[in-house]
């Protein structure tokens, strides 16, 4: 809790927290992030898999924490006499007042603006798609010719050219010589694999090199040699650096291998894989030709057989002959005699229909009759009905009521009187009669019911 507290000349005194926290903010609040660069000394990576250490040059040192959540992506431990770049928020531990950094990312030293580089393309180039397996052709199973962009005085050339002499010996290399390193490295190495197309004298081609630093391998790193590889025709393969090193040419090939000479394994067949494929083809079509070979000779001798004593043969064929023709004339007339059968069953039937017709048409017509009667009978029912109803009403009217001599008394408000016990003296009254109205003026009034009333109309 901070306690605050005012002096006898009206200053405020801040407390120690109060005074780490204003610090805190005013640090946090005042610097934005920075990228700082310096040798790290006493790292100590905790049980919670914060690390801790100082970074220091030849005239200061300052506390670094970098939270596990962060560290945790990063593929390589720091250690001890390092020089590295890192990301960090200027900060305050407040329970010891210590100013420290608190590291939002940290690599090698020179390396924090390559890496941020090297982020901000390869995510421009998969939004484009330039990352999408459906853009990765296959391989052919066996190269006419193959292409090899890289140095002539890398190391890398002559690992592939060994590993192709091995595997494949009769398959021709053609080499394009091109810088791999260095400036300008970018941009000789776009135009080549553009000259390659227009040759079109290969159909794979190799880009590799040997490993090395990232700022070696950057040449691969960039826009247009990207661009050259994913506008290539020709298939592509890389080769580049070590299995440890990537980059972003990596991503866009039709094929990415580890090394150099895994490159070259990639794309060729080993040449004693290929023999044992032939023999085992080989052997199997030796095989299959014996088998073959076999079958026909037992379809042969079966066949053989089959010809013993052919002139009893064709004589039981044509027995059997004579038997199916017998049996088809019988059976084309029993057919004929059950279609004629059946033709004279249906003429017999035939006026059957007719008479039953008749018959439903006079069943319908007394329907029709005794529905019109039923129908004019209950219509009757209900207009009687109607009739007495008509005469109950006319009972209830007020009409006929006033016509049999009473009269309908209400006040000026309209209200019906139906007694003299609520009027006053002096009151109006308006009398509805059979024939007219009358407005009168209460003179006098009674509560019995056989007085009368003066009226002043």
């Amino acid at each position: 809790m901070i306690i605050k507290s005012i002096t006898a000349n009206g200053s405020h005194v801040f407390s120690v927290s109060e005074l780490t926290l204003t610090a805190k903010q005013t640090l946090e609040n005042g610097l934005p992030l920075l990228w700082v660069r310096g040798e790290i000394s006493n790292f100590v990576c905790a049980a919670s898999m914060h690390w801790y250490f100082s970074l220091k040059d030849k005239h200061a040192q300052v506390r670094c924490v970098m939270f596990c959540h962060k560290n945790k992506y990063l593929d390589w431990l720091p250690s001890n006499g390092m020089q590295v770049e890192v990301l960090a928020l200027a900060t305050l531990y407040e329970a010891r007042g210590e100013f420290q950094l608190t590291l939002e990312k940290i690599c090698p030293a020179g390396l924090g603006l390559l890496h941020d580089a090297f982020e901000a393309l390869k995510r421009k180039l998969e939004a484009e798609g330039l990352f999408d397996s459906a853009r990765k052709r296959l391989l052919p199973s066996y190269p006419a010719q193959i292409g090899i962009i890289t140095s002539p005085q890398a190391a890398a050339l002559r690992d592939v050219l060994i590993t192709l002499s091995k595997r494949m010996p009769g398959i021709p290399v053609i080499l394009y010589p091109t810088p791999v390193q260095g400036g300008g490295a970018a941009q000789q190495i776009a135009q080549t694999i553009k000259l390659v197309n227009e040759r079109a004298e290969c159909d794979v081609l190799i880009i590799c090199r040997g490993g090395g630093s990232i700022e070696d391998l950057w040449a691969f790193n960039e826009e247009v040699v990207i661009r050259a590889i994913c506008a290539s025709r020709i298939l592509t393969v890389s080769g580049i650096g070590h299995e440890t090193d990537s980059t972003i040419s990596d991503f866009v090939v039709d094929q990415r291998a580890a090394t150099p000479t895994a490159a070259a394994q990639l794309i060729t067949p080993e040449r004693q894989h290929l023999l044992q494929r032939t023999q085992h083809f080989s052997q199997r079509l030796v095989r299959g030709q014996q088998r073959q070979l076999e079958r026909l000779s037992q379809q042969l001798d079966y066949l053989q057989l089959r010809l013993t004593r052919p002139v009893e043969q064709v004589h039981k064929r044509i027995q059997l002959l004579g038997h199916l023709q017998q049996r088809l004339r019988m059976a084309l007339r029993h057919t004929l005699q059950e279609q004629k059968w059946r033709w004279q069953s249906l003429q017999q039937r035939l006026p059957t229909p007719l008479l039953n017709i008749q018959i439903c048409s006079a069943h319908n017509r007394r329907i029709a009759r005794h529905l019109l009667e039923t129908t004019q009978r209950i219509m009757e029912r209900h207009h009687s009905h109607l009739n007495n109803l008509q005469q109950h009403l006319d009972h209830l009217d007020p009409q006929q009521v006033l016509a049999r001599g009473y009269s309908i008394v209400s006040d000026v408000d309209g209200k019906i009187v139906l007694a003299s016990s609520g009027l006053t003296i002096g009151a109006h009254l308006d009398i509805t009669f059979a024939q007219g109205r009358a407005y009168v003026e209460i003179k006098e009034k009674f509560t019995d019911k056989h007085a009368n009333i003066s009226t002043h109309v």
